[in-house]
């Protein structure tokens, strides 16, 4: 009996999710909810801040890098979320730009 031998690829090529997040984009999120718990602890139970103050200055790492996340990151190529910043700030990217062509 000859054994029949075929080249296949078995690997999974998805980077797989968590949290309808793709990848390893819930990192990110999950460290700055941990940043923000302990910063409300900090702020309002530590130093005695009024607890909606302390709660609103926790949110601000969370919402901050939730919606760098959730804009610049989940469902757009690698390296995306630079580009766009520095479009942003009126960097010129790599390459010629409209109206320019080889010199």
């Amino acid at each position: 009996m000859d054994l029949r031998f075929t080249e296949t690829n078995g690997a999974d090529d998805a980077a797989g999710r968590a949290f309808g997040l793709e990848g390893n984009l819930y990192l990110p999120v999950a460290v700055a909810g941990l940043g923000g718990i302990a910063g409300f602890a900090l702020l309002g139970l530590g130093l005695g801040l009024r607890l909606w103050l302390a709660g609103a200055i926790g949110l601000v790492p969370v919402t901050g890098v939730t919606a760098w996340i959730l804009v610049l990151r989940k469902g757009r190529p690698r390296g995306h979320d630079r580009d766009q910043v520095e479009a942003w700030l009126g960097q010129r990217h790599f390459g010629p730009g409209p109206g320019e062509g080889r010199r």
